[in-house]
């Protein structure tokens, strides 16, 4: 949610921000109406609440003879009280619908435009050659009886899949490395809901634009997430939280649940977009005024482990009309896949400023004593996808793979992935 002081002082910022991210300016003008309404029916109710207590003296101290008829006004001011109320509820009502329409303020330098108007930050490794047709992530997971695109298919649907053999052992070393990573850095492990209320999703930002992407059990009215974002969020709702010394980190295992409603025809082959996949999210409680470097740390830990994983990347900026409702600024990381000729995105970190605090009630004590939101910011550590950019990046002619040597140590010391003889 927009802080309303911002909205009430200085509108021009949040139109600015609207107009970056393509969206409609006008919808800040609602939401500056919505807010004068909404302090007018306070004040107006208020402002009858004192009179109403001001006359509730005037009724004990009046003679008795005078207090039947000063009764019958103070009942009628009492109806006058509640009407107001009411007034109040439907124009908070209103101001949060209309405030809530509206994206977080994208952070000064966000490139404006859409999806292909990111500015590329930098680019490292050299794209792998080969001496022979590679292979996709398909093949050589088929190869390796790692990947089983046609079972899940059976069990499943469309865009299931099952990770076999080496497959769920690579996913796991995958997992388990991003997990020493983050222990290293201070984060605290949390295995996490997949299941969460109406109001968690709502608070996080994902009921918006791409609420078709979510799955929704109607008759539990509870949402499948499709990133454990979502409950790492939801773990301080409602809380006031110490982040003096330093930030709150955690990591989100979790499987993790997309529609994919969006991406008819896209990425059908392999295990590229997915209905289903398990994924290692940091998620970081902080001072407002320390987001930003923590937001560089978070990527940097992110490269580190594409860097070691021995994969060639380029570092986005994403532009602001590809930002989702809640991230001030998004950096993507994506993968060189041979075999598509192209970087794909395999991992993003997103600083999300006071944004969803501000939905979910989570706060902090300043010095002055007083509480305001924290902070909010998510990267992904590792996820199922990776194992794309490692078969295809680490492939030899036979159809086997190079383990890279960061790796070997959660798959037993294994060096090179081998084809299953069948």
């Amino acid at each position: 949610m927009i802080d309303p002081v911002l909205l009430r002082e200085n509108p021009d910022l949040i139109k600015h921000s609207q107009e970056l991210r393509g969206e409609s300016p006008a919808l800040v003008d609602d939401a500056v109406a919505a807010d004068s309404a909404r302090r007018h029916a306070i004040t107006a109710y208020e402002t009858l609440r004192a009179e109403q207590n001001a006359f509730g003296k005037q009724v004990a101290q009046a003679p008795k003879e005078e207090k039947a008829a000063l009764v019958a006004q103070a009942q009628d001011l009492a109806a006058r009280v509640k009407h107001a109320h009411a007034e109040t509820v439907v124009a908070e009502e209103a101001f949060t619908a209309a405030v809530r329409r509206i994206g977080n303020v994208v952070i000064d330098g966000v490139p404006a435009g859409g999806e292909d108007d990111f500015v590329l930050l930098r680019e490292v490794g050299e794209r792998p050659t080969f001496d022979f047709e590679p292979r996709d992530h398909l093949e050589i997971g088929e190869l390796l009886d790692a990947i089983d695109m046609q079972r899940g298919a059976k069990v499943a649907g469309a865009r299931f899949h099952y990770l076999k053999g080496i497959g769920a052992r690579l996913e796991l070393a995958i997992m388990n490395m991003g997990l020493d990573r983050a222990l290293a850095a201070g984060f605290t492990p949390l295995i996490t809901p997949t299941l969460v209320r109406p109001e968690i999703m709502q608070g996080t930002g994902f009921l918006g634009a791409h609420a078709d992407e979510i799955y929704h059990l109607p008759a539990d009215d509870l949402y499948l997430t499709g990133t454990s974002e979502v409950a790492l969020a939801g773990y301080h709702a409602d809380e006031i939280i110490d982040v003096s010394n330093g930030p709150i980190r955690y990591a989100g295992w979790s499987t993790c649940y997309r529609r994919e409603a969006g991406s008819a025809g896209r990425d059908t082959r392999g295990i590229i977009r997915v209905h289903q996949f398990n994924k290692l999210e940091m998620f970081s409680y902080i001072d407002p005024a320390d987001a930003e470097a923590e937001h560089e740390r978070l990527l940097a830990w992110q490269e580190g482990m594409l860097q070691d994983l021995g994969l060639t990347y380029r570092v986005i900026d994403t532009a602001a009309g590809d930002l989702g409702s809640s991230a001030a600024r998004k950096y993507d990381v994506e993968a060189w896949v041979p075999t598509q000729g192209a970087y794909r995105e395999l991992t993003s970190t997103s600083n999300c400023t006071t944004y969803q605090a501000r939905r979910l009630d989570i706060r902090h004590r300043t010095e002055s004593g007083k509480t305001a939101p924290v902070s909010t910011l998510n990267g992904t550590l590792a996820t199922t996808r990776w194992i794309v950019a490692i078969l295809e990046t680490h492939q030899q002619a036979d159809g086997s793979v190079v383990v890279p040597e960061a790796l070997r140590g959660y798959l037993g010391g294994l060096e090179v992935l081998e084809p299953v003889a069948r």
